[in-house]
């Protein structure tokens, strides 16, 4: 895919790798929609962006938290963008591990409908956008914890896991409408989502994000009869 000139969604793009991805689409010419919770931080992405190159770039306070949110922002996007190229659900949150019986109700919550549940849903409102165009696509950013089971992680774990079998059967559905789906499988990351749960890890060992976000133009920008399905990340 030519990404020049493609109009890409990233959710979670005010910060981490949602935040690096923007800048590498930014940089290869796309036009961006940047969803995420944090208003200050979006502006300052939205400007980042077009100092970077995008041609050009809206921003969108959405909760993933929220399904009326999310409806609300899908429809926003199309009646700015008028179409869609490419959807990168990057937004995702982390819970503090430990056993199931620590984890609160909240936390529950918060861990599945925004990992899972909220992209399910901002998903299906983009689909016959998506389908509409030539050439387009949808990149899920997972998480090894997609693929691997880990202690203390059973949450986080439980919707990374359901990512990986909604990213297939989609895979499966659009077999034949020409959009292409994959999934991005990484290893922890050097951003402060764990920070942000309270998590004391060694964030200096992991991968960085900027590193992540060029794997994910990679995927993008291969040859039409080329697309990868699946690709894994690890230390």
């Amino acid at each position: 895919m030519d990404l020049n000139g493609k109009k890409v969604i990233v959710t979670g793009g005010s910060d981490g790798i949602g935040r690096h991805i923007c800048l590498k689409l930014a940089a290869a010419g796309c036009t961006l929609a940047i969803l995420g919770r944090n208003t200050e931080r979006l502006a300052q992405v939205g400007d980042e962006v077009r100092a970077a190159g995008a041609a050009a770039a809206w921003t969108y306070s959405c909760d993933m938290q929220n399904s009326g949110e999310i409806a609300a922002t899908a429809q926003q996007i199309l009646a700015d963008l008028r179409a869609v190229d490419v959807l990168i659900n990057n937004a995702g949150v982390w819970h503090k591990t430990g056993p199931l019986d620590e984890i609160s109700d909240e936390m529950v919550a918060a861990t599945l409908q925004t990992n899972l549940t909220g992209t399910i849903q901002l998903t299906r409102a983009l689909l016959p956008a998506l389908r509409s165009r030539d050439e387009a696509a949808i990149v899920n950013v997972i998480s090894k914890s997609g693929v691997i089971a880990q202690a203390g992680q059973s949450v986080y774990t439980a919707s990374k896991y359901g990512m990986r079998g909604f990213t297939e059967v989609l895979k499966a559905d659009e077999a034949d409408s020409g959009l292409r789906v994959a999934g991005l499988y990484q290893s922890g990351t050097n951003t402060g989502m764990f920070a942000k749960a309270g998590e004391d890890v060694p964030n200096h060992i992991f991968t960085e994000p900027e590193d992540l976000a060029d794997v994910v133009v990679f995927m993008l920008s291969r040859p039409p009869k080329l697309w990868m399905h699946e690709v894994r990340i690890e230390l």
